[in-house]
């Protein structure tokens, strides 16, 4: 990079801590610093939900796998077909109830319907995951940050940790939320920016060489992830995805604490129905890289001879290096450490927000009382705490197991299905107690992990989140079948909630499902010709 890139680079650091300083100072509140007074706009919560989805791991392992990993190809799109029919479970059943339990965290439902333990355990819970799993994403992201910037991995992760740790510390949520929309910004136009570039190189010409129409093959419907050794076939990746974002979109702090910062519950689901429209145009905008570097490929021997032995995942970076301009490198290096920190800064917010509030208020009660700058100050104390954590994790998994990502991703797993039962049994289950529901949760955990450890790969890792979802509902509910006292305080009968869903954004999140899939498969059939 030169003198141009750098300052485009330090411009954006720049601008990003001055606005979290600025939003700081109306800060007065837990609430404030948590839940930006739950005045947040719909459509900036909305834009937040998005960038968090859209890590560097995303930016470049989506076109790598498209391009170049064995078993790739635009498969990769099935995912897609399962976020509008996990945004609508979400707006229909989780927003209503989570709202209703009027807390800064969604474990306030947990408390209220089943008792302390219950919101302490799911508590920690995130707390473990969560903080580990940022360290992870950090120490991802910086690989690629690192290989793109030309400077070591050490100095990239504390750099992109302590400009995180300094604008969400200071700025609260609002900070997230609001940087979030600007990184999303600069990713799309990082995106659109690389297409031009690959285009103008391929001077127009798009078509796919014939080996490789293989990759135009939107779907696949050959294997099931069942003993077959294909985690990425259709029905593992669209079954087993929706219960995944049900329970990250829903039953996830990181991602549910923007849904609580809006003024109203409706405006909480307009975010979710923007989420479910727009996410697809940004994955198919990166995606559209991927797809156009399989043409480069083979047209630029010189590159790819360049890749050859090197992961799939350094194809981007060597790309911006070798053919971008200056100045427009800048941009995309910029985007890059914008995607780095949209998946740091939710977690960071988000951890001390359930530390405080589900753990901490839980063994000293006294804290509950503290006074409103005590609060403040605490929950930033918090918030570098966690972001210090992920930054030292992320160090010390330098050198460590390249499958680590791989890793993470399987505990997460091992995870979601059982939280999402756990919230189903409260939610559409009266007569379910605290017991029950914790018995199911840790039914669907011990499922998991002994798929994970007796059939390894065998059991692709996606089927995991139906298998825990489904065995914690089936033992929380016939542990409750003998009998006992109905718990209607924060629940209704399901015809209830669809009563009072918004029944246009389920119909038109049902439709862009429809033209999700019929998009994919044109795409498909198109690109094979």
């Amino acid at each position: 990079m030169n003198a141009l890139d750098w300052i485009i680079v330090a411009a954006y650091i720049a601008g990003v801590v001055g606005m979290s300083f600025m939003l700081a100072r109306r800060q007065e509140s837990r609430e404030d610093y948590y839940l930006g007074g739950r005045t947040v706009p719909w459509w900036l919560v909305g834009s937040s939900l998005l960038a968090n989805q859209v890590s560097a791991i995303s930016l470049i392992g989506a076109p790598a796998f498209i391009a170049l990993r064995a078993g790739g190809g635009l498969v990769w799109m099935q995912y897609e077909i399962a976020v509008p029919l996990a945004m609508a479970v979400v707006i229909v059943f989780l927003v209503p109830v989570f709202r209703r339990a009027g807390g800064i965290t969604i474990y306030e439902f947990a408390e209220k319907r089943f008792g302390v333990s219950s919101r302490v355990v799911l508590s920690v819970i995130f707390l473990a995951s969560r903080s580990m799993g940022a360290g992870v994403i950090l120490l991802a992201t910086s690989y690629v940050s690192a290989a793109v910037l030309g400077i070591d991995l050490g100095l990239t992760i504390l750099l992109i940790g302590a400009v995180t740790v300094l604008y969400t510390t200071a700025g609260g949520i609002l900070a997230d939320i609001y940087t979030d929309f600007v990184q999303l910004v600069i990713l799309w136009i990082a995106s659109f920016a690389c297409i031009g570039i690959i285009a103008a190189q391929l001077g127009g010409d798009l078509s796919l060489p014939a080996e490789s129409a293989f990759r135009a093959t939107a779907f696949r419907f050959g294997s099931t992830g069942l003993g077959d050794g294909d985690p990425f076939s259709f029905w593992p990746m669209v079954i087993g995805g929706f219960f995944l974002y049900v329970s990250y979109y829903g039953c996830d702090q990181s991602q549910a604490q923007r849904l609580l910062a809006t003024a109203s519950t409706r405006e909480a689901q307009k975010a979710l129905l923007m989420n479910g429209v727009v996410r697809f145009l940004l994955t198919a905008t990166y995606c559209a890289v991927g797809v156009l570097m399989i043409p480069f490929l083979e047209r630029t021997p010189e590159f790819a001879a360049s890749l050859a032995g090197a992961p799939p995942d350094f194809l981007m970076p060597r790309f911006y290096m070798e053919y971008v301009p200056a100045g427009l490198k800048g941009v995309l290096v910029a985007g890059i450490l914008a995607a780095s920190m949209s998946s740091l800064d939710s977690a960071m917010n988000s951890l001390s927000a359930s530390a405080w509030e589900d753990v901490l208020v839980k063994i000293f009660p006294r804290l509950a009382a503290a006074g409103r700058k005590t609060g403040v100050v605490g929950a930033r104390a918090l918030s570098v705490g966690w972001g210090v954590f992920a930054t030292w994790f992320a160090l010390n998994l330098v050198g460590g197991p390249e499958t680590v990502i791989e890793l993470v991703n399987r505990i997460g797993s091992a995870f979601y299905g059982p939280v999402a039962g756990f919230f189903a049994l409260g939610i559409l289950f009266p007569r379910v107690r605290g017991a029950h529901a914790l018995t199911g949760l840790v039914s669907g955990v011990a499922l998991n992990i002994f798929l994970w450890r007796f059939f390894g790969d065998a059991v692709s890792w996606m089927w995991w989140n139906a298998a825990g979802f489904f065995t914690a509902l089936l033992t929380g509910f016939l542990l409750s079948l003998p009998g006992g006292d109905e718990n209607l305080r924060l629940v209704a009968a399901p015809r209830r909630y669809f009563a009072d869903a918004p029944r246009g954004y389920i119909s038109a999140l049902a439709a862009w499902t429809v033209l999700i899939a019929a998009a994919c498969a044109g795409a498909g059939a198109l690109l094979a010709r």
